[in-house]
Formats: C-alpha cells, structure tokens, sequence
C-alpha cells in the first residue's frame, strides 16, 4: 500500500507546522498541501484527492462544520479528523454525526495523533483491496480492541498476572493485530501498525505463543535471516 496522503485543514499558521511535522513523523504519511480555511480545503480536496483531511472547526471564510457537510453532501471520498478546540457536546455531535474518523482536542501531545493515525493505517491496510467482508472481519475494524465473537470454549484465557514489564493494553492491541491477519505478520508489521519498538513487539509476540494464543511459522526467503511469521 502507497502512503496516506493528508490535506492539512487549519487556520493558524504555527499549529497549521506543528501539525504538519507531527504527521510527518509518523511512517506511512505524507502531507500534500495545506490550507487556512474550508473554502480551500473543499477545493484542493476535489483537486488533490487525498486520502485523509485534518481540518480544524474554528476557521475564517467557511468552518469546518460547514466544509464537513459540504464533503458529504458532494459524496467525496475522503475520511476527516478533526482537530480543533470545539468541547462543546453540541458541536461533538454534530462533527460525529457527519462521519469523521476521530476527534482530537486541542492541546494534543503528538502520541495522541501518532496513535489515531497509526490505527488508521491498519484500517487501510485491512481494507485495502477487498471487495466483499464478513461480519466478523467488519466487526474488528469497527471495535478493534474488543471481543465480538461468542466463544467457543476451546480459547485459552489470557492469564491475570503478566509478566513484570507487560502492559495489558498492549498486549491487546498485539493480539488484535494478529487476529486481523489472514495470512500471518512479522514482528517488523506488528510495530509498525501498533506504533511500538520491533523489540516490543517481539516480547509480547513471543509471551502470546508460549500461551498457545498464536502459532508461528518460520519463512526462509532468499539472503538474510529466517523471519517469523505470527498467526492465529
């Protein structure tokens, strides 16, 4: 998959930067344009055709209210984050009713874009390509980080107690990540589409095997090391 290009929706120049640089630290991401108001934004959205919007609300000309029923009205294809100050449940909800894929509050530490964008590019990853998908499949893009599926009784539990060291959320989000894939991922793919070191990653992939949630499967390729591939 090619890299996720973003239009930058924003009035202030210096947080228009900083969010420029955040996205841009984020592998996988590439900022195509920026703009200072939703009369633009709407514009280069239908000339650059970008894959994902970050647009503020509070801006000079037409807000980002306004350029979000604009973009659903005109059917454009484009997922929208918001970024913006906007507390208020009034304004949330109308932004959530028009389909954004998250809303972030101003001030915002960059850990909190990384990991909205990080999930967002496994969402891509997931659907790239597909045509058609179970209701399983849907239910796991959807509620990534919960259990749909009635149990069969033949899972093994996750133990209570971890090991000194392991978070439980990461854990999680490393067995979902698995789950996720058909054809099994490397320790390299798990960091990358969790947003945590290759090391890491490896720990937690190398605790679920050992308690019989995932198997692995060693790949010889041609020069190099064998490389694990995890699977559920």
């Amino acid at each position: 998959m090619q890299s996720i290009k973003v239009l930058l929706v924003e009035d202030d120049p210096m947080v228009r930067e900083v969010n420029r640089q955040f996205i841009e630290r984020v592998e996988g991401f590439d900022v195509i344009a920026m703009c200072g108001n939703g009369v633009e934004g709407y514009h280069r959205i239908i000339e650059l055709k970008p894959d994902l919007v970050l647009m503020d609300i509070f801006m000079p000309e037409q807000d980002g209210l306004l350029t979000l029923r604009k973009i659903r009205s005109a059917n454009l294809p484009v997922d929208v984050i918001t970024v913006t100050a906007a507390n208020d449940m009034q304004t949330i909800q109308q932004i959530l009713h028009l389909g954004v894929y998250d809303y972030i509050m101003k001030p915002f530490t960059f850990e909190r874009i990384q990991q909205t964008l990080l999930n967002y590019y496994t969402f891509k990853l997931k659907t790239f390509g597909l045509q058609d998908i179970t209701q399983k499949e849907l239910d796991e893009m959807i509620h990534p980080f919960r259990e749909i599926e009635e149990s069969t009784g033949n899972e093994a539990a996750l133990p209570t107690e971890l090991p000194k060291g392991f978070n439980r959320t990461t854990l999680d989000k490393v067995l979902h990540f698995v789950k996720m894939s058909k054809e099994g991922v490397s320790a390299d793919e798990v960091a990358a589409g969790i947003g945590v070191a290759r090391v890491t990653a490896r720990r937690y992939l190398d605790f679920l095997e050992k308690q019989n949630h995932i198997h692995v499967d060693v790949h010889y390729g041609g020069v190099g090391r064998p490389i694990n591939h995890y699977y559920v």
